[in-house]
């Protein structure tokens, strides 16, 4: 038999890792190299705060307001479909300050490479700096670098509702895993510790290990497609919430 820790690590990595709204928002984030540690850290606090209220017997209470399920599916939906509106819009009209995956600074990023020119020319004896290569590196710096960064509040309120406005995350974290938690007795909390790390492992490794993708989304093209993407999932789980089942 499992310990409790591990038995609550397997549950919550098995209802995290699932392509869903919190995931695809977070992987964005840390592709765009954007507010990662605050996105990460919000979704595992977010977390550990729902696992804590389910195993403590929240869940219970819940389930006798359905009422406000209900409220918070409908409000989940909207917000989803809004989202998944404005990521299809990205995909349509992209914006060249919204398409960088990796750090500009970078000497590995193939466009860098290309576009640098060399930061001197000879003039007589001396070297002379040349001001066009100043120019030049300026202007790759204003097309890759993402100018219009999205401020921190307006990301940390985006990332709380994809987190909070999801009726999902209640029944799984509040409901399925207090449950199962509970059935443990005494040892309910080693359990809830276990599922709690499965989410502090699961974002920051999504944040933070998003920028390995660089390589692969280091051009319009790719952010195009991946803002498509993202736009069909969110508009999909949306309406999915209202369709009876």
């Amino acid at each position: 038999m499992l310990s409790p820790v591990l038995a609550g690590l397997g549950l919550g990595f098995s209802l995290i890792v699932a392509i869903g709204a919190q995931n695809l928002f977070v992987l964005r984030q840390g592709l765009r190299r954007e507010h990662v540690l605050a996105v990460a850290a919000i979704c595992a606090i977010s977390d550990a705060v729902l696992i804590a209220l389910g195993v403590s017997g929240i869940g219970f209470v819940l389930q006798a307001v359905p009422w406000l399920v209900d409220a918070v599916r409908w409000a989940g939906a909207l917000f989803l479909v809004a989202y998944g509106v404005l990521a299809a819009r990205r995909a349509w009209r992209p914006s060249g300050e919204t398409l960088s995956g990796g750090d500009p600074a970078d000497p590995a990023r193939p466009d860098a490479q290309r576009a640098a020119p060399p930061a001197h020319t000879h003039t007589g004896d001396a070297l002379a700096p040349d001001a066009s290569a100043s120019v030049v590196r300026s202007d790759i710096r204003t097309a890759s670098s993402p100018a219009r960064r999205a401020r921190l509040i307006p990301v940390l309120l985006t990332c709380l509702a994809l987190t909070w406005l999801n009726p999902h995350v209640y029944l799984d974290t509040v409901f399925l895993l207090g449950t199962v938690a509970n059935t443990h007795g005494d040892q309910r909390w080693l359990f809830a510790t276990g599922a709690m790390a499965a989410s502090v492992i699961w974002f920051f490794g999504l944040a933070f290990g998003a920028r390995l993708l660089g390589r692969w989304l280091s051009t319009p093209r790719a952010w195009r497609i991946l803002d498509a993407v993202i736009a069909v999932v969110m508009i999909a789980l949306g309406v999915s919430l209202v369709l009876p089942h």
